[in-house]
């Protein structure tokens, strides 16, 4: 009898300790978000998303302020339309701008908010348009590729070196 009753003590240790390890994977992975706060959606429109996800983070100040609610191709504009749900006790102007930023040089993706100045506020249902797309680096690398290939072709022959390519004319 003893040693049944150890062994449900441990066998009910192991599950908490697994649950825990659970727990703070999803909170890790960004997978699990547990908040209790009010919320109010608004949505932006992007030209390129990138690798932003759903439930990425949406900071000001480098404050959370919200997650992404959704991602979804808008087939009217042909934009990536994003859902943003905004917590209740941040008010932002509607004249807000928005961008796509990465953490560190290869890390996640979150939505950035820069504060405008209107005196009205954004509130649920309103539609964001000044917006900045996300950096695609293969963009980017190919540009300075193209740019590289470009410059060198433009470029005139070193000096001193207009007849070492040619031979000897014999006289």
């Amino acid at each position: 009898m003893q040693r049944s009753k150890v062994d449900i003590w441990v066998g009910l240790f192991v599950l908490l300790g697994a649950a825990a390890i659970l727990f703070l994977a999803l909170q890790a992975a960004n997978l699990l978000s547990l908040n209790f706060q009010p919320t109010y959606r608004v949505e932006a429109l992007f030209d390129n998303s990138g690798g932003l996800k759903p439930k990425a983070a949406v900071r000001s100040a480098g404050v959370v302020v919200g997650r992404v609610e959704s991602i979804a191709f808008d087939d009217v504009s042909f934009q990536a339309r994003v859902t943003l749900a905004l917590e209740a006790q941040y008010a932002f102007p509607k004249d807000s701008s928005l961008k796509i930023l990465t953490s560190g040089l290869l890390g996640e993706q979150y939505v950035g908010i820069e504060p405008g100045y209107e005196d009205t506020n954004l509130v649920a249902g309103d539609v964001i348009t000044s917006t900045q797309s996300a950096i695609v680096l293969e963009n980017l690398i190919g540009q300075f590729l193209f740019n590289q290939a470009a410059s060198a072709s433009d470029a005139p022959a070193p000096a001193g070196t207009e007849g070492a390519a040619q031979p000897a004319q014999p006289q």
